[in-house]
Formats: C-alpha cells, sequence, structure tokens
C-alpha cells in the first residue's frame, strides 16, 4: 500500500512545490514508485519542475469534473530525471498537473469541486500505479481540500521560513493535523539564512509546536537563480540544500 505524504505550508513562498518535486524526484531515482498530485488548484505551478510548461493535458480538474481518469491525468515525467541522474530498476515518477487555464482556475474558485472524488481518486491512483510512495502537494492554507488531504496523510511535512508569520500560521496547520490524528507530523524549516544558530533554531521549533524538525534548508541564492529550471537536488547534488532534500527523502522512507 502506497505512503500517502502531504507536504503543506500555512504560507505561499516557502519553496513547499520545489520541496516536493526534489523529494519525489530523490525517491524515484532511488527506484521507487511515486506519484505526485498537484492539489493547489488555486495557483498550480509544480509541473513546471518537470519542463510541462504549456499548458499540460489533461489535468487534475478533468478529472474532477469527469471528464477523464485519474490514471489519464497522471503524467510520466521519469525521463524528466534521467535527463540529470540515474534512476534504479523499477524507479518512476508520475505527475498529476493542476490546470493553469484562468477558465479552469476561476471555475475552482466559483463552484468548488468533490472533494471527495479527489479521495477515491487518489485511492485509484496508488493502486494502478502500483505506488509506493503518493505526495499530495497542498494549496497554502486552509481549506476543505487540504484538510482532505491532512485526513487521509501517513505522513505530513510542514514546511516554514523562519519568520514570525510564518511561525504563528505554523501553529494553527500544527493544532488542526493533531485534532486530525495524523500518524507522523514532521517541520522543514526552509531559506535559512547564514549565520543563524541552526540549534538554538530547532530548539523553538520543539518548544513550538512540539513537533521533529527533520531538516532545514538554507537560503540559496543558486537555487534562486535555477528559477525551477531543473530538479535542483539531483542536478546539484553535493549542495547543502540537495543534502537536506536527501534527508528528508530517507526519512520519509525509513517511517
Amino acid at each position: 500500500m502506497a505512503k500517502v505524504i502531504s507536504i503543506h505550508s500555512f504560507r505561499g513562498g516557502t519553496g513547499k512545490s520545489n520541496t516536493t518535486a526534489n523529494v519525489a524526484a530523490v525517491l524515484a531515482a532511488g527506484g521507487a514508485r511515486v506519484a505526485i498530485v498537484d492539489t493547489d488548484i488555486q495557483s498550480p505551478g509544480i509541473h513546471v519542475l518537470f519542463g510541462m510548461d504549456d499548458r499540460p493535458e489533461p489535468t487534475l480538474n478533468d478529472y474532477l469534473w469527469g471528464k477523464v481518469g485519474i490514471r489519464d491525468a497522471a503524467h510520466d515525467v521519469t525521463d524528466r530525471i534521467r535527463r540529470i541522474a540515474t534512476v534504479a530498476d523499477g524507479g518512476a515518477l508520475h505527475l498529476v498537473p493542476s490546470s493553469i487555464r484562468p477558465g479552469d482556475i476561476a471555475r475552482v474558485l466559483r463552484d468548488g469541486y468533490d472533494v471527495a472524488a479527489l479521495n477515491d481518486g487518489l485511492r485509484t491512483l496508488a493502486r494502478e500505479l502500483e505506488l509506493d510512495y503518493l505526495f499530495i502537494d497542498t494549496h497554502p492554507g486552509m481549506n476543505e481540500e487540504t484538510l482532505l488531504s491532512i485526513t487521509i496523510s501517513d505522513i505530513l511535512i510542514v514546511i516554514l521560513r523562519p519568520d514570525r508569520q510564518d511561525f504563528q500560521g505554523t501553529a494553527v496547520t500544527i493544532d488542526v493535523a493533531r485534532r486530525l490524528d495524523v500518524p507522523e507530523l514532521f517541520i522543514v524549516l526552509n531559506k535559512v539564512p547564514d549565520g543563524v544558530d541552526r540549534d538554538h533554531l530547532r530548539d523553538q521549533m520543539t518548544e513550538a509546536y512540539g513537533a521533529e524538525t527533520i531538516a532545514m534548508m538554507p537560503l540559496s541564492e543558486l537555487l534562486v537563480r535555477n528559477g525551477s529550471a531543473e530538479l535542483f537536488s539531483l542536478a546539484v547534488p553535493d549542495h547543502p540544500w540537495s543534502q537536506a532534500i536527501r534527508i528528508i527523502a530517507t526519512r520519509v522512507a525509513s517511517t
């Protein structure tokens, strides 16, 4: 049975999608069968990291509106990994993108969608693709689909920056996750500047949230210059940010 991992942040701009894509790619390169579902339907973008710039079709929207099956909306993006890294036998990565068409986004904002259908689709996808890991790239903040993602997750990874607004919002997310009895809850700090006392920062996270901080990812100008053009952790594997990605992947695999 697939392990379901939701990666969430209370606010946008934390690097959530970039982290999701890279952790999933590292696991797939190691020989796992992995899929990512972009449930950030209001502001999708993870598809760009896999070179899908030209309005990917079909999408999660098409599945939710009954136009295609969920398997039809799952694009095999394993070759995107093979361009820059070796993929072990059996490894595969699929992506279910959300539509970037303005009309489709407007329809979601206006009418919403059937969250139960999303739940059914995720289970079907895991079964039909024989997945080891199913990653859900969530919409920031709290809404109905985010609550669903948290509810069905085996692991919830909450990403935040060392910023007071992020700290406060993350407390809300952690509280909700605990009320929903998420089996495993981890914290990832991203965009940590040089010179910060990381031990002190980790102690702050533990005291504030009572959850384990599994990685601290540096603020990196090189990563910013990459501009989502490549899976950075595979293209620059020795970079400290990439090393943090592998730490997250290892923890997901061992939990």
